[in-house]
């Protein structure tokens, strides 16, 4: 058995972009007795957190929720929509969006990877790997598919790998402009609820997320957010689906329902998640992680270490990606940072395996919390013998006392 008092003493610090910290009082929630999911208090429950995530989402239209992670959720957007041998286009920003067109693969679709070419000369990373989608390019390749081939165009909005949040509307845009009718698809797993995501304004077809990051709850509930031209493919859609098929769980959702089994304790948590989030705000929600993101990178600058993502632009207000200098092992140096500090940081992905690490700034956290593991990575850096150009935890703690939160933060307890 998993022996939990091995733990040190005091809270473990958690600072990966996902799975987020779960706050205590989403932990008391779940700690209720579980109810009959076919009871009439059931569906009190499903049509609150119906109703709750889809006003996350900003959508007015269905939200289709699984008891499963934000992989599953991926494969019910594809399965949903398309049929055997489909073209579809995808754009490389990182790892996710890799995993993403290699599950296309296996499906039996035929995937086209767009991606900006090149390797950084500084780093020695792949351009890919540190911008945001390219509009201009799936205009560009949506023009020339005068046959319409290509059904679907899917991308990452916040990809968790790298810390960039692409430009969703500008794709949307770049789909109307060429006059394609592909259905935009879109991963938002780690950016709903930390990140502004508009599934109705921006025109999204299909949207995919999960529970583990902005929404604060442990792993195990995934999403698609529909728009009514995804439900209408989905009656022609040719790929195999039983368990993922929206028609019977968007049936059975207007009683509060669904056709399987439900999580209802991790549902308990949503329901509480929902009304801290929609509580405080999105816009308040985003206006906090902006912030936050933008203290862990003045500490990231004041080091004088490269930040992931290269074009200030599409920072991520989710995470930062730190590149660790030439020789040094980002993944030792997490180790050593873990091992002495109790402070878990998020490993380099894929092709940038080694180079970089990760921090979360997303969910359940506070200044006290970041200037607290900034610290924790200042002190890694110092035993690892890795120079600094000055201290980031000062650059930190001077941008955090020069902006002052806009509004009172809640207590998430």
């Amino acid at each position: 058995m998993f022996a939990l008092d091995q733990h040190p003493s005091g809270r473990h610090f958690l600072q990966i972009p996902g799975p987020s910290p779960v706050p205590d009082r989403i932990l008391r929630a779940m700690s209720l007795p579980t109810i009959d999911h076919r009871g009439p208090e059931f569906a009190v429950l499903g049509k609150t957190v119906l109703d709750g995530i889809g006003r996350v989402f900003q959508t007015r239209h269905p939200v289709a929720i699984y008891p499963a992670s934000g992989t599953g959720a991926w494969e019910a957007a594809l399965v949903n929509v398309l049929s055997p041998g489909d073209a579809v286009l995808m754009f490389e920003t990182g790892h996710f969006a890799s995993l993403w067109h290699r599950m296309a693969l296996r499906l039996g679709l035929a995937p086209e990877f767009l991606s900006v070419k090149g390797t950084d000369s500084d780093t020695g990373l792949p351009n890919a790997w540190r911008r945001g989608v390219d509009a201009g390019l799936i205009e560009e390749r949506l023009v020339a598919d005068r046959e319409h081939a290509i059904k679907a165009v899917c991308v990452v909005h916040n990809e968790t790998s790298t810390g960039v949040t692409s430009d969703i509307a500008a794709v949307r845009r770049a789909i109307d402009a060429a006059r394609h009718p592909a259905l935009l698809m879109v991963d938002t797993i780690s950016g709903l609820a930390s990140a502004d995501y508009r599934h109705d304004e921006w025109g999204v077809d299909v949207a995919v997320s999960g529970s583990q990051k902005g929404l604060m709850l442990p792993p195990g509930i995934s999403f698609n957010a529909l728009s009514p031209r995804a439900l209408e493919a989905s009656k022609s859609a040719r790929l195999p689906k039983a368990f993922w098929a929206w028609d019977e769980i968007v049936e059975m959702n207007r009683g509060g329902y669904w056709p399987y089994t439900p999580n209802t304790n991790l549902l308990y948590g949503l329901a509480e998640s929902l009304e801290m989030i929609l509580g405080q705000g999105l816009e308040a929600i985003f206006a906090r992680h902006q912030r936050w993101a933008a203290g862990v990178r003045t500490a990231v600058k004041a080091w004088g270490l490269p930040i992931q993502c290269a074009d200030p632009a599409v920072y991520s207000p989710v995470l930062t990606g730190v590149v660790t200098p030439v020789g040094v092992d980002a993944d030792a140096l997490r180790k050593l940072i873990h091992d002495r500090f109790d402070l878990s940081l998020g490993t380099g992905l894929g092709k940038v395996r080694g180079r970089m690490f990760r921090i979360g700034h997303l969910g359940d956290c506070n200044d006290l919390t970041l200037v607290a593991a900034l610290a924790g990575v200042e002190m890694g850096f110092r035993l690892a013998g890795v120079a600094t150009a000055a201290s980031g935890v000062e650059a930190a703690m001077a941008y955090f006392a020069a902006h002052p939160a806009a509004t009172p933060l809640q207590s998430a307890a």
